[in-house]
């Protein structure tokens, strides 16, 4: 070990960046009350649930228990083209999913609804994926944002 890492000194330039964003963010956090963030996210994602069903598109999860607050992934139908909806998405609205890894691409996205995000962004999301499902030609059932409209307007924190 050098003599300066014992005296605590870093022989590298640090990623003075990171640590201002890392700042900024544990204020954030601070500011908003880390339980109020939970209860955020849990129903955005709840919202992003609701919008999944009323689509009749399937979350890609065993037991709905176990649902992430942090990402849904979705399945498309048989046939459909998940990485198509992603590329339309991005190409078309700016708007960018996560994919399918492995065995899975092609055959989810993913949304994720973690971090600074409020009710008009997420709403924002879900009508780019409804209108990239509409271009890509993936079957679905209309509804799903007044779904996310509806739940959000009952559950009003």
């Amino acid at each position: 070990m050098l003599a300066a890492n014992r005296e605590g000194f870093f022989p590298y330039t640090p990623s003075t960046n990171l640590l201002y964003g890392l700042h900024e963010a544990l204020i954030m956090l601070e500011e908003e009350g880390l339980e109020n963030v939970f209860v955020r996210h849990q129903r955005l994602a709840e919202a992003t649930r609701q919008t999944v069903s009323a689509w009749g598109l399937e979350i890609f999860c065993r037991d709905s228990a176990e649902y992430s607050n942090s990402l849904t992934a979705v399945q498309v139908p048989k046939g459909s083209d998940a990485d198509l909806l992603m590329q339309i998405a991005l190409k078309d609205f700016d708007l960018s999913l996560g994919t399918g890894l492995g065995k899975l691409q092609g055959k989810i996205f993913r949304i994720g609804h973690l971090g600074s995000l409020n009710e008009l962004t997420l709403l924002g999301v879900l009508c780019g994926i409804e209108m990239s499902l509409q271009i890509a030609n993936i079957p679905f059932r209309k509804g799903g944002i007044n779904a996310a409209l509806e739940f959000l307007r009952s559950r009003k924190c």
